[in-house]
């Protein structure tokens, strides 16, 4: 069904390109590379997400669970993001920037007291965390260009690792995931 709207929206997309004058680069190129373009803009800004993400949980967490979360999403994204960055480079797209949807995020919890910090925090990884993994999923089941195809299905293990990890760590702190990770179930 997604590969049906993404096809869907691809079509539609060539079709008002034509109408509306020069299509963009995006749309120029096969439907294939689109498809793994957008993995790795989507991929990228997730992990510039979860870095700065983990930098704020290091600096406004109450717990020590929370802290000591942050800090490993800060080490195991920089690493991530460098790698990401790398194929890209390699793959001939864009170096990854954080998209609009993903500041907003960033800024929510930038303005967000401490004490609300915790709770907020973990239901926000385990829901990104959540959509991180089916898309590094649909990648290394379905992606066109090989390197980046491998580098989902290499990377896969560690992200349902975080999710796992970042589930335990909500029970910790008496955090309810439950609805956002079914609502992100439903929404894929």
């Amino acid at each position: 069904m997604a590969v049906k709207f993404l096809v869907s929206a691809a079509v539609a997309g060539l079709l008002l390109s034509g109408t509306m004058g020069a299509a963009p680069v995006a749309a120029q190129q096969p439907l294939a590379v689109v498809t793994d373009s957008s993995f790795m803009e989507t991929a990228g800004s997730i992990g510039l997400l979860q870095l700065r993400l983990g930098k704020l949980a290091k600096e406004k967490g109450s717990s020590s669970a929370v802290q000591e979360f942050g800090q490993r999403m800060v080490t195991d994204y920089s690493k991530a993001n460098e790698e990401l960055a790398a194929a890209a480079k390699q793959a001939a797209f864009p170096t990854p920037v954080m998209l609009r949807k993903h500041q907003q995020v960033v800024d929510r919890f930038l303005r967000m007291s401490r004490s609300s910090f915790d709770k907020a925090y973990i239901a926000e990884v385990v829901k990104t965390t959540t959509e991180e993994t089916e898309l590094f999923r649909q990648e290394s089941e379905g992606g066109r260009v090989q390197s980046l195809k491998q580098l989902a299905t290499r990377m896969l293990p560690e992200l349902q690792q975080h999710l796992s990890v970042a589930t335990q760590t909500a029970g910790s702190i008496g955090a309810d995931v439950t609805a956002s990770s079914s609502e992100t179930k439903q929404g894929t």
